[in-house]
């Protein structure tokens, strides 16, 4: 399964393709379970690229967990929690709030 992220151009915040617009935490993304969804996202992730609103897009990916999406890879999973050095900031503190 792939999802597709990037980073929204105006602030840098990790951001992930869900419902027709970017979302901010990864159990949002929208998957792509087979070569026609991927091409999809790819489409989607171009023409946004292409509008200044996201850069470093990418199809990753990810897996369901306990019904929730989340990302495969480590580094992933970083961009998704925020910085490891301090677990009250990002985005893994706004979830324990």
């Amino acid at each position: 399964m792939k999802i597709l992220t990037a980073n929204r151009l105006g602030d840098g915040i990790a951001v992930w393709y869900a419902d027709g617009g970017w979302a901010e935490t990864v159990d949002q993304a929208d998957p792509a379970h087979d070569k026609a969804a991927e091409d999809r996202l790819e489409a989607i992730g171009a023409r946004a690229f292409a509008a200044n609103e996201v850069v470093d897009v990418n199809l990753i990916d990810a897996e369901i967990v306990d019904g929730v999406v989340e990302p495969v890879r480590l580094r992933e999973k970083i961009r998704a929690a925020g910085p490891t050095i301090r677990g009250d900031l990002g985005k893994q503190a706004e979830r324990t709030a």
